[in-house]
């Protein structure tokens, strides 16, 4: 019954595109403005950690090509202490509403890093990260990641992000931060569910499947 319900709730949850959203008044000029030399507030520039063009780095994710919906209620959440962090809630403090809507325009208009490639379904002597991605494991109630953030992981809507381009150690602060009540826990409290059934391993089998999807002569 529980894999049945879970099933119905991420799968009303992922019929929404990853374009589909309502009118934005972010200005993607201004928070390009601000990603490149902080804001007059006192916030950094984005790039700083972020990288120039949104591409992230160690311990900081890719932002380009994530939802601006998403990424203005991350930063939203982040000034107001919903979703605890120490190096950038001071950041998201330091914006305006305004401002905050326009860097979340600025990095969603660049592009994704990655492409929608769904993975053939994993047969029994497959990785668990394959398993986890592609099919779930329903047993323990775990969704198959692609069926709320996409084939690939690229994302689908303004509440499932993007999450094939990102390391396991950053994936594995944000499964810690949900675990520890530092993070909202999403739509239906879905994903706060879901992180506490998940493992260190499966963490690492699922960034490791991900590389092997999107890079497979790199892996």
């Amino acid at each position: 019954a529980v894999g049945i319900s879970m099933l119905m709730a991420t799968s009303a949850w992922a019929q929404e595109p990853a374009a589909a959203t309502a009118a934005l008044k972010g200005s993607a000029a201004a928070g390009e403005k601000i990603a490149q030399s902080g804001s007059a507030g006192g916030a950094a520039a984005c790039a700083t950690c972020h990288g120039a063009k949104g591409e992230g780095q160690a311990g900081f994710p890719a932002l380009a090509g994530q939802h601006a919906g998403y990424l203005e209620r991350q930063l939203n959440q982040m000034a107001a202490g919903a979703r605890q962090t120490a190096v950038m809630a001071p950041m998201a403090k330091a914006l305006s509403e305004q401002e905050r809507a326009d860097v979340a325009a600025f990095y969603s208009s660049l592009k994704l890093s990655i492409k929608a490639v769904r993975g053939a379904l994993p047969g029994k002597d497959d990785d668990s990260g394959a398993w986890l991605v592609e099919r779930g494991r329903w047993a323990d109630g775990i969704p198959a990641c692609a069926q709320c953030h996409g084939p690939g992981g690229v994302g689908v809507g303004k509440d499932f992000p993007a999450i094939g381009h990102l390391p396991a150690d950053y994936m594995q602060t944000q499964i810690d931060a949900w675990n520890k009540g530092q993070r909202e826990a999403g739509p239906l409290g879905l994903m706060g569910a879901v992180a506490k059934k998940l493992t260190a391993e499966d963490i690492k089998a699922v960034a490791a499947y991900y590389q092997r999807l999107h890079n497979p002569a790199a892996a």
